[in-house]
Parts: structure tokens; sequence; C-alpha cells
């Protein structure tokens, strides 16, 4: 092995590092260790950039030399990357095709008070979300626009279910996330904090032009996102200050929930922005991933 070499030779993994691993596939075993996987190359850059969140950093054989910049960057922040064979970190992977790395991660969620600290002022609820990748994808969009936190109600999906995790594309390292919240009690608290309760549902009494166009999306705001499959039950929807329904104008019958939530996050952040910078809030474009 040439010295060009050196920067990417890794010792082998325990036997006992891989069964460790291994038993986080699961969420009872993710709630014992406060452990979870991140899989894949952005999510591991992001999770080594966020201070002291990797524990454990796993290259398959064939990808030594492909991911030689993370095993740079985790030995920069005290990691020692461990060498697994192929088939022994495609089983730490729920993709089909598996890009030989893995985080074994601390969990980040943090409390209530904490994701409401320093006067937040555009936030997302879900409640009961219970798909993965709609709840990664809301989390990826919040980062985007600039949200302050992102909360998940009781009865919603694991934020450390490996596709929940994907679909965030390591947007779940950049903000506060907060799980299992009671939603009455959490909503009363973003108000008493200064934030108005927006509800998003397809039949609400006001238009997100309308709201828009009358400056009230300017104000800090908790966008309350209802369930995948039944909505916002009228019970939830009584705790917003107003039901938002977005506009369609195609033929379209609805929109899915992360596409509600971008375009309801979008609109906030935009309006937001220009009231208060008197700018028009489109800085940079996002490509897509």
């Amino acid at each position: 092995m040439s010295a060009n070499d050196e920067p990417t030779r890794l010792s082998p993994a325990s036997q006992a590092q891989i069964r460790s691993a291994r038993r986080l596939v699961r969420r009872k075993e993710r709630i014992r260790a406060g452990l979870f996987l991140a899989e894949g190359r952005q999510a591991v850059r992001e999770a080594l950039a966020a201070a002291g969140v990797v524990a454990a950093l796993f290259v398959g054989g064939s990808s030594v030399e492909r991911h030689g910049d993370l095993i740079q960057s985790a030995r920069a922040v005290g990691v020692e990357p461990r060498l697994l064979s192929d088939q022994d970190i495609a089983g730490l992977s729920d993709t089909v095709t598996p890009q030989g790395v893995v985080a074994v991660c601390r969990v980040i969620d943090v409390s209530l008070d904490q994701a409401l600290a320093g006067d937040p002022r555009l936030v997302v609820c879900c409640a009961q979300v219970r798909d993965p990748g709609n709840a990664g994808t809301v989390i990826r969009c919040a980062d985007a626009f600039g949200a302050d936190a992102v909360l998940l109600s009781e009865g919603s999906v694991d934020l450390y279910n490996a596709k929940t995790v994907r679909a965030t594309v390591g947007s779940l390292f950049h903000l506060p996330l907060v799980q299992g919240v009671e939603l009455a009690t959490t909503l009363a608290e973003c108000r008493r904090r200064g934030l108005q309760v927006l509800a998003a549902d397809g039949a609400g009494a006001v238009d997100l032009d309308e709201l828009k166009g009358s400056g009230g999306l300017a104000r800090p705001t908790v966008w309350l996102m209802g369930n995948e499959a039944w909505g916002l039950p009228a019970e939830d929807a009584r705790l917003a200050d107003q039901v938002v329904r977005v506009p369609i104008y195609g033929a379209a019958e609805s929109l899915n929930l992360s596409t509600a939530a971008a375009v309801c996050l979008y609109a906030t952040a935009a309006e937001q922005r220009h009231r208060s910078t008197g700018q028009s809030g489109a800085a940079t474009t996002g490509q897509p991933s």
C-alpha cells in the first residue's frame, strides 16, 4: 500500500460493533440505546457537520475510495471509521442500492421549550403523520424555507425510522425537532409565545392567497398539518386560529401532505421575509436531488 492510500486505510469493525449497529434497525433498540442510523453520503456528511452527533462510522469495502472525504471528515471530529464487508453494510440499509456508508448517530430531538426558544417565526406541527417519507419531506421543506422547528405529535411516525431519516436528505441535522407532543397543550404554548396557529386543510374557510394578500402570513406562525389519509379532524382544526386551503387551479382533486406543506411554508417564509426586509425572499434556488 502506497503513502497515498493511507488516508483511506481502515481497521475492520469488530463483531460486537456490527451486532450493536444491526440492533438499531429496530425501534425499541434505538430507544434503548439513544442511537439511530443515517445512511448515504448526504446524510452522513450533514451528521458529521453537526457537533457531537456521530458516534461511529462504517464504510463498505468496495466504497472506501468513493467516501474518502467522509473518512477524513470523521477523523477530523474524532471518529475513527471502521471497515465492513459489502454484505454487512447492506444489512444496515433498507435501500435497494446502498451507498456503502452508514453513521451511527446520537438522537437529536429536543424538548418543546428548547425548540421554541428564541422567538421563532415559523414552525411546523405534524398531527399524526404516519408515512415516513412524508414526515421526512416535511422536515426537508421546513429546512429549505427557514423554519425554526418541526414538531411531531403523539401517534406520528418515529423520527429515526430509516425511511424518515433518508427522506430528510440530511435536513434533520439542521433544525430543532420535537417528538410525541400533545397537540392541544403544544399549540396553546405556541400561541402563548406569540405565534398564530394556521391549519392547512382542503376545506378551509380561508384561501392561502387571500391570507397572503392581507398580510396575514407575515405574523409569526405555526402551521398545523394533518394526517395523510384522513386529513385534519374537526377537533384538531378547532385548535387553530384559521383553517386555510391551498387554491388549486387545475383539475387535481387535492395535494398530498408534503406538497401542501411546501406551498404553505414557502408562502409564509416569503411573506415574512418580504415584510421584514423588503426583499422577495427568493435568494437562491435549490436543485432537486
